[in-house]
């Protein structure tokens, strides 16, 4: 009895499936290795950033205005001491990147030159709006503003990037920056800037400034919309720009030569206003930016682990031709040889992972396939004592790599092409062993 129920082909079946379920160990494990290496790879994209530039968001001219506030309190008057910000009117950046690719140790990122022309205008209603506010000061606040002390600020991320910086022409005189004071929200360099005149001119009057840059980064090159009126351009010989940020450009042109794209944002698309204290609320550089991503479509790693996420599904395919040939060529395959053409399966994600860091993914793969495909298929011919049968079930398993790899590299009809696969698989084994009488396969096993 004990002999028949070892034996049965339940239980056999039952067996195999936990066989492929164990497997699913050394794939974690494939999984782990894949994680490690991706960190290594980020250090070293962090370590290019740190001596080339690391991704850039630029934001056109603001003005920083020092302010008294004298508060009324039980016990007097006290002093606080702050800085008004203030937005530009208009702002227009325009600008090219000269993209490549750079490398540290086996790893490489997309670096840039940014050259960049920025241009725009203040209006001086905007200082006597200020002006008028302090005018009208309450009974418990008084406020005083240092419009000759004011700086002019132009936020960039990281300062050492920028390999060349023009004079800053503002009214036809030109100005030099420097590093700036503080450390607010927004990261800056700065010129000192007196406004004093800005609020004796009459009417509205338009105080426009413009400069050229040319800016170093690692990635991506968002920008801030800075102004009521903010227009970007930029245009760049790299075919797969990611457009992401706050904003999407209103116009874009793409093919394989670059991209050029135009964004348009007014104030009534922000969150925030023309003007506001430093420190206290204001603009959020991550959740207001836009631009674009030197975009890598499924780098190496990514496909790695895309292609570790379906193991066990091919692990189990495998298992089931296996278990096929014992069904229909009425052979028996001992469940440790089951566990060697698993462990077999599982190293080509370790191949797979050492190689495409060498050779790139697509050979590595070839490779990687190639040989596990020879490898089972020779096991099994010697397993089944069947030369066509190996044959056979290599060849079936190099079909099943190809499909993996159409999988793989497929982005945004993966989920379809791996439906419609496992469909076919299904009806494929329905198909085959339509047939079969497993209660007589079960009487023909315990009479052998």
């Amino acid at each position: 009895m004990f002999t028949a129920i070892g034996q049965s082909i339940t239980l056999k079946v039952l067996g195999i499936g936990l066989l492929a379920l164990l497997m699913l160990i050394p794939l974690l494990q494939v999984q782990g290795l894949i994680g490690e290496r991706s960190g290594l790879r980020a250090q070293a994209i962090g370590d290019i950033a740190r001596r080339w530039g690391a991704a850039q968001q630029v934001g056109g001219a603001v003005l920083a205005i020092p302010k008294r506030v004298r508060v009324s309190t039980s016990n007097g008057w006290i002093t606080q001491e702050g800085t008004e910000i203030v937005l530009a009117d208009r702002l227009d950046i325009t600008g090219t990147l000269a993209p490549e690719v750079r490398s540290y140790g086996i790893y490489s990122t997309p670096v840039y030159l940014a050259e960049l022309k920025l241009s725009g205008q203040f209006r001086a209603r905007d200082l006597r709006a200020l002006a008028g506010r302090a005018g009208a000061a309450e009974e418990t606040r008084e406020t005083t503003w240092l419009f000759d002390q004011a700086e002019l600020r132009l936020p960039i991320t990281d300062v050492r990037g920028i390999r060349r910086i023009s004079a800053l022409k503002v009214d036809g005189g030109e100005h030099a920056f420097g590093p700036v004071n503080g450390n607010g929200a927004l990261r800056a360099i700065a010129l000192p800037l007196d406004l004093s005149a800005w609020l004796k001119a009459p009417g509205d009057e338009a105080h426009r400034f413009e400069l050229e840059l040319t800016l170093a980064g690692t990635g991506s090159l968002q920008f801030l919309p800075l102004a009521r009126r903010t227009e970007a351009s930029l245009a760049a010989p790299w075919p797969n720009p990611g457009f992401g940020g706050a904003f999407l450009p209103a116009q874009r042109a793409l093919d394989a030569k670059g991209f050029s794209a135009q964004w348009q944002v007014l104030d009534l698309n922000r969150s925030y206003g023309q003007h506001w204290q430093e420190g206290e609320g204001g603009i959020d550089p991550t959740a207001a930016a836009f631009g674009v991503n030197l975009y890598q479509p499924a780098d190496l790693y990514q496909r790695n682990e895309r292609a570790g996420k379906y193991g066990v599904l091919f692990v189990a395919l495998t298992f089931v031709a296996f278990f096929l040939f014992e069904v229909l060529k009425k052979l028996r395959v001992h469940p440790v040889q089951y566990l060697l053409v698993g462990l077999a399966l599982t190293t080509f994600y370790v191949v797979l992972l050492a190689l495409s860091e060498q050779i790139g993914f697509a050979w590595a793969y070839l490779a990687a396939a190639t040989s596990v495909a020879v490898l089972v298929g020779g096991y099994a011919a010697a397993v089944l004592r069947a030369r066509k049968a190996g044959a056979v079930l290599g060849a079936a398993l190099a079909l099943i790599y190809a499909l993996l790899y159409g999988l793989v590299v497929s982005e945004q009809y993966s989920l379809l092409m791996g439906a419609l696969a496992l469909l076919a698989v299904v009806a494929a084994l329905m198909y085959l062993t339509r047939k079969v009488d497993w209660y007589a396969y079960s009487s023909v096993v315990r009479q052998s």
